[in-house]
């Protein structure tokens, strides 16, 4: 338990941007593996589209400061390369 009223205040804050970041994590999750599924349903169209969603949400969660720009790039590229082999 928190001694003073600031780090009360801190805890809270913690508490609520774990949560933030939790959302955000779970929507780069998801839209990843939606985009995995449309790969190995060899649908490029699908593929495209779902390809085209996740460097979205990637790239919202870059300026939301809960992942690090470099691991979204990294992401991004290597969804391209799978969309490419298509």
């Amino acid at each position: 338990m928190p001694n003073k009223k600031s780090a009360a205040k801190r805890v809270l804050i913690a508490e609520k941007n774990r949560l933030y970041n939790r959302y955000w994590k779970t929507r780069c999750k998801t839209a990843a593996k939606n985009f995995l599924t449309a790969v190995e349903g060899n649908d490029k169209e699908l593929a495209t589209k779902r390809l085209d969603e996740a460097q979205s949400v990637l790239d919202k969660a870059v300026v939301k400061g809960v992942i690090h720009r470099n691991t979204a790039a990294r992401r991004k590229s290597k969804m391209a390369l799978k969309a490419a082999t298509l």
